[in-house]
């Protein structure tokens, strides 16, 4: 096939790759899981259409050429994180990129040296400190890029390697009953091995192309189409395959119900089990935004499932089942000597309530005491 056939393919993936990752972005279902998807998708799509560029000399004018040199359209070391915390926040509804993981994305620097490396010759230049001999300097840039590819494969196998082994983790957790997450993990096990096969084709290009007297040769021969071709692929199947599985509803149960419409006794002792185990196994009634739309994503219940289960058979409002297990969990936390320092309305926050005056009303309604007299007796007992 000709070049210009396999230049088409990596554009038109770059152009898929701009659209579903802004469409993603600006969902609103699953905001976070779909931002970090579009961010993965958006970086493949830079990169290829960074190669497109370079082959349709689109950076041929002097002034494009220069500021090329300054603005990085390759950043590969964001891949395993996105992917690894993509995997996370789809399977847990309470996982947040907190300021703790960011330090995942710290290695980006590797794939901004070049560019660094552009800005210190140009200052160095203008501050008359440097001699304007950019051939050391460039000569320098083309060496780094060949080997930056080790770290950001060792990079992104790593954190492949760290999703597999959490979706593993995850499903013994749950003994294999994975109740409305079957179809988001048969998906993200997808993921892994697509991604799987892409760092094995990646190692086979690169073992010759970091060996300086094969690296020409190899691109002479194959150019970088062997690694583009199959992020292109990669972005046409993520970027389809992705977005429809962000819209798409995740369960059999995940069916329309309608207000007064009978249940069968299987789905209704389903729904208590999965609404059960969503909050003794996960605790969602921690995340004090949970609500009814939250936790219908989670367990792949539709909503009106939910509120007539909980309504006609178990005799409760969405509200009461939740803060049921609040309060439950602030009688266990009150008697725990190690937590005598905390405010009772520390432990309430902790426990998932939202505010104070919510607290103190619902406590008060659940076991006739004030949180306080509740704390004073516990103490007593002990």
């Amino acid at each position: 096939m000709s070049a210009s056939f396999f230049n088409t393919i990596i554009l038109l993936g770059a152009i898929q790759g701009f659209i579903i990752s802004s469409l993603l972005f600006f969902s609103k279902k699953n905001k976070q899981s779909n931002r970090l998807l579009s961010v993965l998708i958006l970086l493949i799509a830079l990169a290829s259409f960074n190669l497109y560029a370079q082959y349709k000399n689109c950076f041929n004018s002097p002034t494009l050429q220069f500021l090329s040199n300054f603005i990085p359209l390759i950043i590969v070391m964001p891949f395993g994180p996105l992917l690894y915390f993509y995997i996370q926040s789809l399977l847990d509804i309470n996982f947040k990129v907190t300021k703790k993981l960011r330090f995942h994305f710290y290695p980006v620097i590797i794939d901004l040296v070049p560019q660094l490396t552009a800005i210190v010759f140009v200052l160095g230049v203008i501050m008359g400190v440097l001699k304007n001999h950019p051939q050391p300097w460039g000569n320098f840039i083309d060496t780094y890029n060949v080997y930056a590819d080790i770290p950001r494969w060792i990079s992104v196998s790593f954190y492949v390697w760290l999703s597999a082994k959490y979706l593993k983790a995850f499903k013994e957790k749950h003994n294999g009953a994975l109740n409305g997450q079957t179809i988001n993990f048969k998906w993200l096990q997808q993921f892994i091995r697509v991604f799987s096969a892409f760092q094995f084709i990646w190692f086979i290009f690169l073992i010759p192309y970091v060996i300086p007297k094969y690296s020409n040769k190899l691109l002479d021969a194959v150019d970088w189409y062997p690694i583009y071709i199959p992020m292109a692929i990669i972005i046409y199947w993520l970027g389809i395959k992705g977005y429809l599985m962000s819209q798409a509803e995740n369960n059999a149960l995940k069916k329309s119900v309608t207000v007064g419409s009978a249940l069968s006794s299987a789905i209704i002792q389903q729904t208590i089990a999965s609404l059960k185990k969503a909050m003794t196994d996960e605790k969602l009634y921690l995340n004090p935004n949970l609500n009814l739309s939250l936790l219908s994503e989670y367990t792949s219940i539709a909503q009106k499932t939910i509120s007539a289960v909980l309504n006609q058979h178990m005799n409760k409002s969405f509200n009461e089942f939740i803060n049921e297990y609040r309060v439950e969990c602030f009688k266990q936390k009150i008697a725990q000597p190690e937590l005598d320092n905390l405010t009772i309305a520390g432990i309430a926050l902790e426990c998932g309530f939202s505010s104070q005056a919510t607290f103190q009303r619902i406590f008060k309604q659940s076991t006739g005491q004030s949180p306080s007299e509740f704390r004073k007796n516990a103490l007593q007992l002990q």
